[in-house]
Parts: C-alpha cells; structure tokens; sequence
C-alpha cells in the first residue's frame, strides 16, 4: 500500500526517514446507489459545468484540478506542486515540539491512527532509538505535520510494541466542553448501589479485545450470500421477553451479577452484605436518602 505522507520526523538532533502508513482498514460491506426500477447503477459523473449545453463529457483524474472560492465567487486555482511547496517545515519534516503522558490527552482528542515506518534500512536504527526511548519514559512526542489537501494536523507519535504510531489530533480549540453532556440535577446515590456496581463489574470481568467482533457487519455479509445464492435470507432472533417491574438499580444490578457469574460458571447467587456500617450521607443528602434507604433494608431482609 502506497504512504499517506513521507517525510523526516526528528527527535533531537537526529533525523529519522519515515513513511506515513495507514494502521487500520474497514471490513463493511460497500454499498452500490441503484435505480429500484431496473437495478441500473447511479453513476456520478465529473463534468465541467460550462460544458453542459454542449453535452459535456466526463472528465478524467488528470483534468481536473482545485480552487479556492473567494466570498465573490471568484475561483482561485491551486495546483499540487504549489502545496507541496508551501514554506512550512512541516509539510516534510514532523518536528517534535515536546512531549506529554498519553493519559493526559482527553480521548475525544485523538484522530486517525497510522503506521509509522522507517523509509530505509539507515533509519532503523534511529527509529528504534525513538521507540524505546519513548516506551521507557511512557511518553509521547507531540508535533505537527501538513498532509496534501487537508492542512497541518497535530499529530502525538508513541512507541506500540515493534512500531511507532502516530495518532492525528484535533486541535485544542476544535473540542467542545463536556459540561453540556453532564447529568444535571442532584441525583441520590448510596454507597450499596456503588458497590453493587462494583460487584457487577467485578462478575463480568476483563474483556479480552482480540475476541470483540462487528456482529452487523458478519449479518449484513450473511445476508448478501443468502440473496446472491437466490434463497432465502436469515430470520432474526426473537428477543428474550424482559421481565416486568425490574427498575429497582439494586434489583437490576444484582440479578445482572448473578447471569454474569452463571456464565462463568461461578456461584451465580449474590449473598447479602451483612455487618456493613450504614452508608454515610452529606446532611443536605439524608432527608432525600431515607426513602431509597429504607427500600434497600426491606430487600436485604427479604
């Protein structure tokens, strides 16, 4: 597979050559626009428009470039070659402007993951350098390159297993404040909820990634092996009845517990907590608490 992006990432005073290679690749099905009425395909065609009253002809990769469009609506051409030429030293070079502990980047920050690969057998040992310099100090290196097209991106490169990774980034002032998508309104919460929680979470166990599967995309290809063979598709699955009334959070969490711990073909039933000092309440929390704390003392004694 071609690089993205090829250029010099420098760390220090050395200099590593390195391609930009894509790290990961989509396994859904690709979908084609249909005419319904006789399955003919949609086709989009690139055509000029000052061409169109004198039947236009589709236009090929070669013969079409791009423009900026003034606020007049004047169009401003702009080839490749002026791109690749801009005076910004990251359209070649991602130089490393510090460093920061992956933790500390806020998820909603990171982008698309590449590959980053030595362009010689001269980098190698350069780019191994990088890597275990990087994997020891359980850090990152945080710089900035240009790719054709899309602008200069920020960019945090970090040490996975043999390779370098170079995660794109969106920029400080692109993200949006989370205090929008926070719970708003005090919300009553025991300390016997919590730990129920805890236990559900402690019952279920580590998931183990590699085992993770899209499970849309596996029925969306059994569907179209069904309707390409000519017979007939797959049913779906009936959903499980839910069983009525379970709203209680202690109630729901528990029987959770125990399906998960029956899974794992442990003893399924959740025992009582007894002998546990009775959870602590803020003074502004206890006249609203003593409805869910006295619910929760009729189940344990059930």
């Amino acid at each position: 597979m071609p690089p993205i992006w090829s250029g010099t990432i420098t760390f220090g005073l050395v200099a590593i050559p390195v391609r930009v290679e894509p790290a990961v690749h989509s396994h859904k099905a690709a979908f084609r626009q249909i005419h319904k009425d006789d399955h003919g395909r949609v086709r989009y065609r690139k055509v000029c428009e000052l061409e169109l009253d004198d039947g236009a002809q589709p236009l090929g990769p070669d013969e079409i470039g791009r423009a900026y469009e003034t606020p007049d609506g004047t169009l401003v051409p702009v080839s490749d070659e002026e791109l690749d030429d801009l005076p910004l030293p990251t359209a070649k070079t991602v130089e490393v402007s510090g460093f920061v502990d992956l933790g500390n980047v806020p998820g909603e920050q990171f982008g698309t993951p590449y590959f980053l690969a030595p362009a010689s057998p001269a980098a190698n040992k350069p780019y191994i350098l990088m890597r275990e310099a990087l994997a020891r100090a359980g850090k990152g290196a945080v710089g900035k390159l240009a790719f054709r097209g899309t602008g200069e991106t920020l960019a945090v490169v970090h040490a996975q297993g043999d390779v370098l990774v170079l995660h794109r980034l969106h920029w400080p002032d692109e993200l949006r404040s989370a205090e929008d998508a926070a719970p708003r309104g005090q919300v009553d919460l025991s300390d016997d909820e919590v730990q129920a929680a805890l236990d559900y979470i402690g019952a279920v166990g580590d998931v183990d990634m590699n085992e993770m599967h899209d499970e849309y995309a596996a029925a969306v290809q059994e569907l179209l092996t069904a309707k390409a063979g000519h017979k007939a598709p797959p049913a779906p699955e009936k959903p499980e009845r839910e069983e009525a009334g379970v709203t209680d959070l202690m109630t729901a969490l528990q029987r959770a517990t125990e399906q998960a711990r029956a899974d794992r073909g442990e003893d399924a039933q959740v025992h009582p907590m007894k002998g546990r000092p009775p959870a602590k309440k803020k003074p502004a929390e206890r006249t609203a608490k003593k409805t869910a704390a006295k619910k929760t003392t009729r189940k344990k004694a059930g």
